[in-house]
């Protein structure tokens, strides 16, 4: 078991060592590297890191926006609940990686039930109906499905999960 005590905060780009950080995606660590403190200046996306206290390193990291989705591209069931709105309002978790140095521990799990909890918050003072998510590849599909995420219509990389089940996760 990882043994150092970890906490999750809001990116401090000139605190936080965030060129070293490798989770065998070259686009997710040049964004944290380079365009994360950049996109949080201009408001585009919120990062947190989680990482050790006594320690600048990063082990892991997720990203928050506002986000909408056209309502043709949610499935039927959750259309007939919804008034006929071009589109709906979510959070969107932009990127969520952990170093390999560090997988194995739990913490992509730390990380996603972070985001949803800051999620479910945010969504109590903003409209924001679900989450969304747009999962790289299969294996990163799989992690999000087994937390309930739902395939959206456009896309089947395209996932989603509600505030009402976000509400029982946090609340538990």
């Amino acid at each position: 078991m990882y043994d150092h005590k970890l906490e999750i905060e809001r990116l401090q780009p000139k605190r936080h060592v965030r060129e070293q950080f490798q989770c065998g995606y070259p686009e997710l660590e040049e964004y944290l590297a380079q365009r994360a403190g950049q996109d949080q200046r201009r408001k585009l996306a919120v990062t947190y890191v989680l990482a050790p206290t006594n320690s600048h390193h990063v082990v892991g990291y997720y990203t928050l926006s506002a986000y909408s989705v056209n309502i043709d591209s949610c499935p039927e069931n959750l259309k007939r609940r919804l008034p006929r709105y071009p589109s709906i309002p979510g959070v969107l978790i932009g990127r969520l990686a952990v170093d390999t140095r560090y997988k194995g521990y739990g913490w992509g799990e730390t990380l996603l039930m972070s985001a949803l909890s800051k999620s479910f918050k945010y969504s109590e003072s903003i409209g924001a109906l679900a989450v969304f998510v747009h999962a790289k590849e299969d294996k990163a599909k799989r992690f999000y499905r087994k937390y309930g995420f739902h395939e959206l219509q456009d896309d089947p990389y395209h996932l989603f999960l509600p505030m009402k089940t976000i509400k029982k996760i946090v609340d538990t």
